[in-house]
């Protein structure tokens, strides 16, 4: 315990220090050896698993912007046919109403093409059927008129007369 009083930090013996800095340097060395090793190769792996993530995150960074790309080309082309078949749906809905106007413009003139035929023919008739009535009527009234003047004989034979005079 002597040895303990006489210590004195502030001023270290020779001997002392050269101990001292002996084993420092061993336990350096040794754990410079066995322990910085590990902890170097566990930083190195750190690192490299670090780069690792640090790719992938950039290779799948490229891939959404490609996917984002690709995405926004499918809705273009989406839209655009989406467009196409509306164009198409309205060419196909005019051409079905100008088709139905066109076919009812053409039976609607062959009605009145047929009304009309149907009226001339009924009007001929008609005229037919009252110049016949006009014709009869005409006989009667002549025949009664005739029949009235030539009631006496001098009379009948003097129109018959006269109408070979005409024939002739």
């Amino acid at each position: 315990m002597l040895f303990l009083a006489d210590f004195s930090p502030i001023k270290p013996d020779f001997g002392l220090l050269f101990w001292s800095t002996l084993f420092f340097l061993i336990f350096w060395l040794l754990v410079g050896k066995v322990a910085f090793k590990g902890i170097a190769n566990g930083l190195k792996e750190r690192a490299k698993s670090i780069q690792e993530s640090l790719d992938e995150a950039k290779k799948a960074r490229v891939e959404m912007q490609n996917l984002v790309s690709e995405n926004e080309q499918l809705l273009a082309q989406a839209r655009e046919e989406r467009a196409q078949i509306l164009r198409e749906a309205k060419e196909a809905k005019d051409q079905i109403i100008a088709e139905a106007r066109e076919r009812a413009k053409s039976e609607g003139q062959l009605l009145i093409n047929n009304a009309k035929e149907a009226i001339e023919n009924l009007k001929n008739e008609a005229m037919v059927d009252v110049k016949n009535k006009a014709g009869l009527l005409a006989l009667e009234v002549a025949e009664r008129v005739l029949r009235k003047e030539l009631s006496n004989d001098d009379a009948q034979v003097n129109y018959v007369q006269t109408l070979l005079k005409e024939i002739k």
